[in-house]
């Protein structure tokens, strides 16, 4: 279950862990070429609990920073984390 699959467009994507009809996503969108915004996680109640959000959390930044693009965190989950984790300040679009 440690495998994050992409899907994206040019208008946004998202973030999956998980199989199809049980999966948790994280979905972004885009502002600009070089700025998303994580707008939207859902981590069904079997995943809860076991870091998962933060798993898409974490491939959320590590996906930035590798692109070279900011994130706006609009998605409340997403904010929650950004604010326990302040290691991911360089890619957050304050």
């Amino acid at each position: 279950m440690d495998d994050i699959r992409t899907e994206d467009s040019p208008n946004g994507g998202r973030y999956m862990i998980g199989e199809p009809g049980q999966q948790a996503i994280m979905t972004f969108s885009r502002a600009s070429s070089k700025l998303i915004i994580v707008d939207h996680t859902d981590v069904p109640d079997r995943f809860r609990g076991q870091g998962v959000g933060v798993k898409l959390s974490q491939h959320a930044v590590e996906a930035a920073r590798k692109g070279g693009w900011k994130i706006i965190p609009l998605c409340p989950f997403f904010k929650a984390q950004v604010e326990r984790h302040p290691e991911w300040n360089d890619v957050i679009s304050h």
